[in-house]
This record gives C-alpha cells, structure tokens and sequence, in this order.
C-alpha cells in the first residue's frame, strides 16, 4: 500500500465537476434511477422486444425487477433469460446530453425476501400487486455495461465492476431495516440535508430507502437519489459515522 493509500479520506465528497468518475456515474445510475427501458428477446421472432418498467437494487447493486408472468417481457425471458436495462438520468434540454446507462445480463426469478423489501421500498405503491399470484421478482446478474456520460464520455465495464461488495458487511444488511427506520424518524429537515449532500432538492420529503457499504438510496415523490461515500462503511456503526459525517458536510444554502 502507498502513502497516498494511508492518507485520511473524507467520508463523503462531491466530485469536482471538471472531473469525470466513470464507474461512479455508472454505479450511481444503477441505484438512483427507478424505472428502465428492459429489452427482452421476442420469443417468437427473436426481434428485440423494449418495454418499460420500475427498477430497485439488491443490496450489492443487481437490479431487482417485479414482474407479471402476462407480461410479453415475462414470457420473453422465461423462454431465453438474456435482457438488457437502459437506466437514463433525464432533464431539461437534449435528452441525449444526460447520462445513461445500459446494463446487460440474465434474468432470473428471485424469492429472497431482501430483494422484495428493496423493491418495495423504493416503491411502495407496487405493495398494492406485490402479491398477486402472476407477479414475481426477478433479479438481473450483470455481464456488461456501457456508460454514455454525455458528449465524449462513455466506457464499458464488466458486470462485476458494478456490484459493490457485501461478503464483509453481513452485519450492516442484517440493521438495514432499523437503520433506515432511525433515518426516517428524523425531522424532514434533517433529511433534506442528506439530499442536498447528494445534490437534489432538500425542500422535498426524502425518505431513506436502502442502504449498503458505499452509500444511501432515497426517494421522495416522483424521485430518486443515491447519496455516496468515498469510504466504504462495513459495520452499522462506522456506516452511522459515515453518513453522519456526510449529513454535516451538506453544502449551505445560498
């Protein structure tokens, strides 16, 4: 390890914006955007076959689909599982001056009961279907990514570059629930500075929706953001210290 290694880092730092933090932009698409363009492979002509549908992210970052087994698309991966996500961050002028982000990989049937309280999380109102017998969730394993940033900015990953780790934070995922339960308890004020720390609105009412290692997910109504450390934060209580941190280091208002 360097010197530069064992420096101190801050827990929470906005990029400099002459920067460019490709695999960060394309990590922070993948958790704050909550609905995609999913291409299935048309069963019967083989055609690429587009529709569009909510998205969450399992806690180390595989997008979590719930889906209508009535659904053309359902049909379309129960016959060949390979799909493809374009998550766009959308805005005012060029649509095509915004970033985006297409996710490539296999999709699967999931009963894991963490990816169903993720999902539902980051969308509550879909509790209202969640259950019926024609609906499951479906978990989407990465292979390959490929980030437009905006004009000359694009790069491909691997898939696995855009999972965060989770094997050495067994004890965080297992306080999820709490710790999201402590952060939702606080004042809406306090929690709009978590937002602006993120760089969205704070005058709107956030709540915390998912947590892991490198960072928050929160949503309020018609939209979504990712609040992201530098440091990872394994442990609930360094992931405490972590975001609180981040909650001072909000930028002031004008």
């Amino acid at each position: 390890m360097n010197k530069a290694d064992d420096a101190p880092k801050a827990p929470f730092a906005p990029l400099p914006q002459n920067s460019f933090d490709g695999l960060a932009l394309a990590k922070g698409l993948l958790r704050a955007t909550p609905a995609a363009a999913l291409a299935t492979l048309a069963r019967d002509t083989s055609y690429p076959f587009a529709s569009l549908t909510s998205v969450a992210t399992d806690s180390d970052g595989a997008p979590i689909l719930l889906l209508s087994a009535l659904a053309h698309h359902t049909k379309n991966l129960c016959a060949d599982p390979r799909a493809s996500l374009l998550l766009a961050e959308g805005g005012k002028g060029d649509p095509l001056a915004h970033p985006r982000l297409t996710v490539v990989g296999r999709l699967a049937p999931t009963t894991e009961a963490r990816a169903r309280a993720r999902f539902l999380r980051r969308h509550p109102k879909a509790a209202l279907y969640a259950d019926f017998p024609d609906f499951a969730f479906w978990r989407l394993e990465p292979e390959a990514a490929h980030l437009n940033g905006g004009f000359a900015r694009a790069a491909d990953y691997p898939g696995a570059d855009l999972l965060t780790r989770i094997d050495d934070a067994e004890s965080l995922i297992a306080k999820e629930e709490a710790l999201l339960e402590e952060i939702n308890a606080w004042p809406r004020e306090r929690r709009g500075f978590l937002a602006q720390a993120a760089g969205a609105d704070d005058a709107l009412n956030w709540r915390a929706a998912g947590l892991d290692p490198e960072g928050l997910d929160l949503a309020a109504p018609q939209t979504t953001t990712r609040l992201a450390f530098v440091r990872r934060a394994s442990d609930p209580a360094e992931w405490r210290k972590t975001l609180q941190a981040a909650t001072e280091q909000a930028p002031a208002k004008d």
